[in-house]
């Protein structure tokens, strides 16, 4: 499970944002929120708008290329089919509009949980050198907090149950020490759980390559398959059953059966249309997920996918009846159609707005105060105000071009 997520100096990002997804103290919906062991409370989904160029999907990258950095050096060796895309370099780039920042680390911090344990995590790079990275962890069972590794300018202080571990002296700078660790203690109980929460817990979807996609998750599960399929005859897509066949080790096909006036006949997915190639993509991931408990992370899941479907998709996440093992996810979007307070809380409602210098702002709607430095009510009509502006990520055009004289 993700906790919190920050980040200072990349891309867009000038300044340090935080993204949480700790429930607020609010009283909307307590339902269809998540408890823990502990009793501390979680959200199941959290959606991001803004405009254009905004920096939304910034946010997102930020995560990825935090979990990029530490799993490629674990996955650059790796033969099986599903580490290629977490082993492709991904570069961490500083906020570019100013020398100040262009010469200064990007620094992230991640809390995420496990059974076992919460972690926090913090890695600062500067031109994919280590400057600064720990790690910290509260054990579940008992909230015993404890520092595991500090590493600091090539210095390194192992702690607590790491004090024992041997590291090499010529440890190269641009390798995180976590994934230093992974390599060369992976069994170690608690390496093995802060690794596999990076390995395992935490997915990123990329429409780039729904075959791909299709593949590394159903092949997971047969149970994962069977839910997709119900979940596609129940969108009624005229699809009756669909079946994957492996061509060779690094291409696949997928057919999908449709029964017409009684005749059954199969089509390949490139003969489909987008957004039924892009549903075969989503929704193993989003079955995967619920079935797993996973945090799944999507950039525009509204795009191609009808309004109706989106909703269908936040409530299984939101219904703690479905949603048993604590998925999340976590997406930017641009539909308002599900913008409201029957679908949403406050605090699942985030918004990106640039700064007169470029620099992406986020913030949650619990948080926003109006000019009167008033909360935004429960009961409020969130896509109309946010049409209105009046949530500071206006969403619309700030100029209009006047096409009467381009053309003129």
């Amino acid at each position: 499970m993700l906790s919190q997520f920050t980040v200072k100096n990349y891309k867009s990002i000038r300044d340090e944002i935080t993204f949480d997804m700790q429930a607020a103290a609010i009283s909307e919906h307590n339902d269809k929120i998540m408890k823990d062991e502990n009793g501390e409370l979680f959200l199941p989904v959290a959606a991001i708008y803004g405009p254009n160029g905004g920096g939304k999907s910034n946010v997102l990258e930020a995560i990825h290329t935090l979990t990029s950095k530490v799993l490629r050096p674990l996955c650059a060796a790796c033969d099986k089919s599903d580490c290629a895309y977490k082993a492709k370099k991904i570069p961490v780039e500083p906020f570019a509009f100013t020398e100040e920042n262009r010469n200064m680390p990007t620094e992230f911090e991640i809390y995420f949980r496990t059974q076992a344990a919460e972690y926090r995590y913090i890695l600062h790079i500067k031109r994919e050198t280590v400057l600064y990275e720990s790690l910290d962890r509260v054990k579940m069972e008992t909230g015993r907090r404890s520092a595991l590794f500090v590493r600091e300018r090539g210095k390194i202080d192992l702690k607590g149950t790491f004090a024992k571990f041997k590291i090499s002296e010529d440890l190269s700078e641009t390798l995180p020490l976590l994934s230093y660790l992974g390599i060369t203690y992976k069994k170690n109980e608690i390496v093995s759980d802060v690794l596999n929460w990076f390995e395992e817990s935490i997915d990123f979807l990329n429409y780039g390559n729904p075959y791909q996609e299709i593949r590394t998750a159903i092949a997971k599960s047969d149970k994962i398959k069977e839910l997709v399929l119900k979940m596609i005859r129940e969108m009624d897509l005229d699809i009756e059953d669909f079946r994957v066949e492996e061509k060779d080790e690094d291409t696949i096909e997928v057919y999908t059966k449709h029964i017409v006036n009684g005749e059954s006949t199969e089509l390949t997915l490139s003969e489909e249309s987008s957004g039924t190639k892009k549903l075969f993509g989503l929704l193993p991931y989003i079955v995967s997920s619920l079935i797993c408990g996973t945090t799944l992370v999507i950039d525009e899941l509204d795009a191609k996918i009808h309004p109706l479907l989106l909703k269908h998709i936040i409530e299984m996440y939101t219904d703690m009846k479905v949603n048993k093992k604590k998925g999340q996810l976590i997406f930017t979007s641009h539909d308002l159609s599900t913008m409201n307070n029957e679908v949403y809380r406050r605090d699942e409602i985030w918004f990106v707005a640039k700064g007169r210098d470029q620099n992406t702002k986020l913030y949650s709607l619990v948080e926003f105060k109006d000019n009167n430095g008033m909360s935004i009510r429960k009961d409020a009509k969130y896509d109309k105000q946010y049409l209105e502006g009046k949530y500071g990520a206006d969403p619309y055009l700030q100029r209009i071009i006047d096409w009467g004289k381009v053309n003129a």
